[in-house]
């Protein structure tokens, strides 16, 4: 579940906002805000797009963790999920790796799924 979003890392591109599936996050004054922890899946697509290495989503999916940033710092996780992907390195082909397309696939598939649920309400 989203963790921790570090504001002095952070560079205001609000990608986690445009990426997230579930709509998590709120644009803030200077740095984006966890608005909806509770609807975080885990997807780590936040992370991912962030190149600033400045989200934190801790690996349970059900629980919010209480998170000591100092001890993330210097944990080395910061960034782990994009070296392990390799979103920094181009594949042989010269393409970084297409796992990086999923954040705006599930978003479309959760607005249609909405407008959907929407539409039977009605």
């Amino acid at each position: 579940m989203i963790a921790h979003i570090f504001a002095d890392l952070c560079s205001g591109c609000n990608a986690c906002i445009a990426t997230c599936p579930t709509h998590v996050f709120d644009f803030g004054a200077e740095t984006p805000v966890i608005a909806r922890p509770d609807q975080c899946q885990t997807c780590y697509m936040c992370e991912l797009y962030c190149e600033r290495d400045a989200i934190y989503v801790a690996p349970d999916q059900h629980a919010m963790e209480a998170v000591d940033p100092d001890a993330i710092r210097t944990s080395g996780h910061l960034g782990q999920i994009r070296r392990d992907h390799g979103w920094d390195r181009p594949r042989e082909d010269g393409h970084l790796d297409p796992y990086r397309f999923l954040g705006p696939l599930l978003r479309e598939g959760v607005e249609a799924a909405e407008r959907r649920f929407d539409k039977k309400l009605s």
